[in-house]
């Protein structure tokens, strides 16, 4: 009879050794790997080159430089457009902004649209945006959380608890205008970088040094988020985003499709995930942020999606660019039809109403840098490079080697030299015009809300709608 004992202690013993050995492997199975934190960090109109990291050798910005020695800086990404809310709502959508029907400025995201924080939710994300919203009502209320402060960040790590989150912060810095002397240690105006475009002279390079303070204002408030999320031992496990929703506020850039507005600052740093000092030069567009944010986390890709994943951005793999990027510029003060397509080297772009110069908006039509440009034309003393912000008419077509000339003044595309890859180039640019379901110059039109020649505001309302065929742009 003991024996019997024996026998079924070893057996009951023998169960429960084989029943803990299936439940540990269940319990590691129910256990992943935790989703990162994502935090998204959008400057306002700021230049790609405006940062430390990215070579400006008078701008102090050691947090974004901080971020881009301890994860990945890419120096040859673009955005889709070179303005402000059809830039942010093309990112968080991931479709090209004419093919948001949110095109223009201001315009609200229709509802139709779903953008990142509503797929992220899937997963279990509580999702935030900070300061400036700009996507409407429809985009705002996708997200969980929403404050104006910016101070407010440490109330969203307190609500978002145990969950994963997604913070969407929408800088108002470097955005004009500009107040003097409220920058404690004012940049001098001795130690700025003029681009040849903008008159060397004491008024543009004041404007610069305010541009450069507002930048300062903006990398100290991204230190305070990065010692908040360290002194919570949440830095490694959090995706931080870094990028502009435009180019800097200054003629020739912001409201173009030259690198000086479409081109980007875009650093990732993940430091469980991202090796520190990770550098990449491949041709990148910010339309494959989305669908690579909702691949690392294993969301599947929405259909509305114009962009796709990028290979290797967050794995041992060579990161795999674009070999063709695509960007437009629409209504933004002044109506415009513009689309490009961009190589590593070459630039194409085709205008459509070639009879009146580039239009300004009306933020920089004001500014000290477009009055001294003014200036300068009154008194016929204008570069080359300087010129052709007022040129008329302008060419349907422009053409630029990057690689010999990066800000984009002289236009090769009477060179027949250059003949094949214009070709090539047109080519690319209408299968994506095509594939993109683009509209036609004729539609959508509105009327200029500034003077084009004095940068001179001439309404400060617009038509609530597109009219079509009727505005006398040429």
């Amino acid at each position: 009879m003991l024996l019997n004992h024996n026998i079924l202690f070893y057996r009951l013993l023998w169960c429960i050794t084989v029943l803990g050995f299936f439940l540990s492997c269940t319990s590691k199975k129910e256990n992943p790997k935790p989703l990162p934190n994502i935090l998204i960090l959008v400057a306002d109109d700021a230049g790609w080159e405006d940062f430390g990291c990215y070579g400006n050798p008078y701008i102090k910005t050691p947090n974004v430089d901080y971020l881009a020695q301890n994860g990945l800086k890419t120096t040859n990404t673009h955005l889709t457009i070179a303005q402000c809310s059809p830039s942010r709502i093309s990112i968080l959508t991931g479709k090209y902004p004419h093919a948001t029907n949110a095109e223009d400025l201001h315009m609200p995201m229709p509802d139709s649209l779903d953008i990142l924080p509503k797929f992220l939710k899937t997963k279990g994300y509580y999702s935030g945006i900070l300061k400036k919203i700009h996507l409407g009502d429809h985009g705002k209320n996708q997200f969980d959380w929403h404050h104006e402060d910016l101070n407010a960040f440490k109330d969203f790590l307190n609500v978002s608890a145990t969950n994963p989150f997604f913070m969407w912060v929408g800088f108002t810095d470097p955005h004009r205008p500009y107040k003097e002397n409220s920058i404690q240690d004012p940049q001098s105006i001795t130690q700025v970088v003029v681009p040849p475009y903008l008159v060397d002279d004491e008024n543009t390079r004041k404007d610069l040094a305010n541009y450069y303070n507002y930048i300062r204002r903006m990398d100290a408030q991204i230190g305070i988020y990065l010692e908040e999320l360290r002194s919570r031992k949440l830095l490694d496990n959090t995706l931080i985003i870094f990028l502009s929703d435009n180019g800097a506020p200054f003629p020739r850039a912001k409201g173009t499709v030259y690198d000086a507005g479409t081109k980007t600052p875009f650093i990732l740093s993940w430091p469980s995930k991202i090796q520190p000092g990770t550098q990449t030069h491949e041709l990148l567009s910010i339309i494959d942020l989305a669908p690579t944010l909702l691949d690392i986390v294993e969301i599947p890709q929405s259909k509305q999606f114009q962009g796709k994943p990028i290979v290797g951005l967050f794995s041992k793999d060579p990161i795999q660019g674009r070999t063709h990027v695509f960007s437009e510029r629409n209504w933004h003060d002044s109506d415009e039809h513009i689309r490009s397509v961009r190589t590593t080297r070459y630039k194409l772009i085709k205008n459509a109403y070639t009879k009146l110069p580039l239009g300004t908006a009306s933020d920089i039509g004001s500014s000290l840098s477009f009055k001294s440009l003014l200036e300068a034309k009154e008194k016929n003393s204008l570069t080359n490079a300087q010129s052709r912000l007022f040129e008329i008419p302008r060419s349907e077509y422009e053409f630029y080697d990057i690689d010999n000339d990066p800000y984009e003044i002289n236009n090769l595309i009477n060179d027949p030299d250059a003949q094949h890859i214009v070709t090539k180039l047109k080519t690319e640019l209408h299968k994506w015009i095509d594939y993109s379901n683009d509209f036609s110059s004729q539609t959508r039109r509105r009327p200029d809300n500034i003077n084009r020649f004095t940068g001179e505001v001439i309404s400060k309302t617009r038509l609530p709608g597109w009219i079509q065929d009727s505005i006398p742009n040429e």
